[in-house]
């Protein structure tokens, strides 16, 4: 780290989304002032939220306390030949700064890459410090990450990866093969390599906490003299359902924090409310909540009951309620207004069809709207 050369750092941008390029900024402000403020300045016509642009910039310099990030609404045309734009814009900059915990300090060096780093700089009064102008450095723009974020995946810190991530969900009634799919789908992306080698599956915690809560009762019924229970015996209250929502959706955020463009996640908290609805009659609003706060679904893939017989593997049970929970699954996920496909055949079809939805769904990218120019 160098030593402070300045008092009071700028740095600007729309950071749509933040990258490398953006980091290299702060990171150098950091090193070269003793407070910084960053100030994120989005439109309303853009496709990611100021507040979550503003959150991942806190969390990626959340060990600089000298830097302090503030976020602004411009939806002000971009004209580098107008005086008039130039004062609305800055006049944005100074209401963010002013916004921070610097207020009342003057701003005496701005940090930027681009030409219009001098104009900024003499509006402010501060000194012009122009960083990898020919990007070098950090072969990286937000234009191209929004054309291409899979391509640009190593520009993104976990937050921003987590909310491009596109999460590919596996549902489906008991014993119909939607742990076998989510597997395959996930091994197979991983084997293209690039960005895809980090594919992250998300195992189905209700599973997870079946094997705890068996072992558990079986340690009591030892220890007590009675008979060895099984899955049967096994109670399931409200509280268990929305421990298994929360749990799961908490899973899965780590993992696209994580991985690449695509998450695998076998099952997700939308389905724990028909897990419950079959062991409980109903479903509970605390558990709605967690489904309906999940973040958005590229696809759901529901695996269907009539090719895949049956399997009793010490944890299962409801052999019988299979059709009746495809059934359910259809018309929650219709009723949910998600992209939806239903899987038939044997395990080779089944991966076969998965993945010729996932490549369609890259195919159609992420779709940002452009910035205002």
């Amino acid at each position: 780290m160098t030593s402070a050369t300045f008092e009071h750092g700028l740095v600007i941008g729309k950071f749509y989304p933040p990258h490398t390029g953006h980091h290299f900024l702060i990171r150098t402000a950091a090193d070269s002032c003793r407070r910084v403020t960053v100030v994120a300045m989005a439109a309303d016509v853009e496709s990611i939220p100021l507040a979550d642009r503003v959150s991942w910039l806190r969390e990626a310099h959340r060990d600089r306390p000298g830097v302090a990030v503030v976020g602004v609404t411009d939806n002000l045309a971009v004209d580098y030949t107008s005086d008039t734009a130039w004062t609305g814009h800055v006049a944005l900059m100074r209401q963010g700064v002013a916004a921070g915990p610097h207020h009342g300090e003057p701003v005496d060096a701005v940090f930027t890459s681009e030409p219009y780093g001098a104009e900024l700089a003499r509006r402010f009064g501060a000194a012009d410090v122009r960083l990898d102008s020919g990007r070098d450095t950090f072969a990286v723009s937000g234009t191209k990450v929004r054309d291409d974020p899979a391509a640009h995946w190593d520009a993104l810190e976990p937050p921003a990866r987590a909310w491009f991530t596109r999460r590919v969900v596996v549902v489906g009634a008991e014993s119909t093969g939607t742990t076998t799919l989510s597997r395959d789908l996930a091994e197979a992306l991983r084997a293209r390599g690039g960005p895809h080698a980090l594919t992250r599956w998300v195992p189905e915690y209700g599973r997870e906490l079946t094997v705890v809560k068996l072992a558990l009762a079986r340690a009591h019924a030892a220890r007590s003299g009675a008979s060895r229970p099984t899955v049967f015996d096994l109670d399931w209250d409200d509280a268990d359902f929305e421990s298994v929502a929360r749990r799961q959706s908490a899973d899965e955020e780590s993992a696209a924090r994580a991985g690449g463009p695509v998450l695998v996640c076998d099952t997700d908290a939308l389905a724990t409310t028909v897990w419950q609805e079959r062991y409980r009659g109903r479903t509970t609003p605390a558990v709605h909540a967690l489904a309906a706060a999940v973040p958005p679904r590229a696809l759901y893939l529901l695996t269907g009951d009539a090719d895949v017989p049956f399997h009793d593997d010490g944890l299962r049970d409801g052999e019988e309620l299979r059709p009746w929970m495809t059934g359910r699954f259809r018309e929650v996920l219709g009723a949910a207004g998600v992209p939806w496909l239903e899987l038939h055949g044997d395990r080779t079809d089944r991966l076969r069809r998965a993945l010729d939805a996932v490549d369609a769904l890259l195919a159609r990218g992420w779709r940002l709207a452009d910035p205002l120019g």
